[in-house]
Parts: structure tokens; sequence; C-alpha cells
């Protein structure tokens, strides 16, 4: 089983364990909304352009409503747990767009519930995630009003966020280091050392893709 696979399965689970009014890191949105959310970026590729892009928002969270009023939950998780659209045809393409996704999602859901602790992870799982946080830094961090230093336990330093000024350095596992520039900075466990105004204005930055 692929890595995205996996994260799908371990994302299903939970979220029938725990049912549609969990709350998850995703600002507004229960479990139920998260479920909707991944349905549509799969089976309704004319509505995901709001995902990204502002003004389409509107009809984006429209399809999203619908798709959760029509689906009873366990239908909606169901679809979520066997991949659609190109996914489903294309494996490999599920491994290259959705390992990240998936594996995201599945902490936003893990995080909000009380007393979560982070996983360990399979090494190679572990340096994938820091192959695309390296890839990825500039992009994720592009709206830090301070500049970044990413050094990943084991190795690595990646460098992101403004350039020039000062700069706040943040420390952790990779998988860390990914919740926090996907803008899940106050659920990641990482360290942040720098002028304590710099931190704090890393700490409240919109970040993420």
């Amino acid at each position: 089983m692929t890595h995205a696979r996996g994260e799908r399965a371990a994302l299903c689970d939970l979220l029938d364990r725990l049912g549609p009014d969990a709350p998850t890191l995703c600002t507004g949105w229960t479990t139920a909304d998260l479920a909707a959310h991944l349905v549509l970026r799969e089976r309704r590729p004319d509505a995901m352009g709001g995902i990204a892009i502002k003004p389409l928002a509107g009809y984006t969270a429209s399809v999203q409503n619908a798709l959760k009023a029509r689906h009873p939950y366990p239908e909606l998780v169901g679809l979520v747990r066997k991949p659609g659209g190109i996914y489903g045809v294309l494996p490999f393409l599920d491994d290259a767009v959705n390992t990240l996704e998936y594996f995201v999602h599945h902490e936003d859901v893990r995080r909000a519930q009380p007393s979560w602790e982070p996983r360990e992870l399979p090494t190679d799982l572990e340096q994938l995630i820091w192959k695309r946080v390296s890839s990825g830094a500039r992009l994720m961090l592009r709206k830090s009003p301070v500049g970044v230093v990413l050094h990943r336990l084991g190795g690595g330093v990646v460098l992101g966020g403004a350039r020039g000024g000062s700069r706040v350095e943040v420390t952790g596992r990779a998988a860390e280091l990914l919740m926090f520039c996907f803008g899940r900075q106050a659920h990641a466990r990482v360290e942040l050392s720098g002028d304590p105004h710099s931190v704090s204005l890393l700490r409240e930055a919109s970040l993420g893709v």
C-alpha cells in the first residue's frame, strides 16, 4: 500500500470513529465538512477552483455544502475512502499528489482531539515529507513577514519567508515542520528561536499553499 492510500484509509477510519460533528484544525469545519471537501476535490473538478481562487470560493462552498447535505455521513466517508476521478485509475498520480494532502488532513483531525501525540512515521515517509518541505518552503512561507530557517531534526536546513531583516529558526521533525508550514503553527511540535516580536509575527502569519 502506498503512503497516500495508507493515510487515506487511516483518516477514513478516524472519521468513521469520530462521527460527523467532531472538530478539525480547518477553521469552521467539522469532520463532515472535511469529508465533503475531499469528495469535492476528487469528484467535482468543476468546483475545485474556489479552493485556491477567492472569487470562485462561493461556488465551491455551495457545492461542498450540497455534497454534505446529499450524502449521509457514512456514505460521504465511503466516497473519500475509495480514490475517485483520475486518482482512482492512476495510482501513481494519487501517490504523487495526495500523500501530503491526506497526511495533513489526517493530522487536522487527530490534532483537533484532546491528548494527541505525534506519530512515529516510517523512515521513507519522513524523508518524503522533508523532500516536499524542502522544495515547497518558499511557496508555503511566502506570506511570512520574517525570514524563516527550517532545521530538520536529523539533518537538513531550508530557508524561506521574507528576505532580509530578522529571522526565526524553526526546529523539529519533518512532519512537524510540514504542519507548521501548512499554517498549523499552534499545533506543530517545533521549537522557535529568534527575537520575541519576530517569533510572534511568525506564529500568527498566514502560511501554506
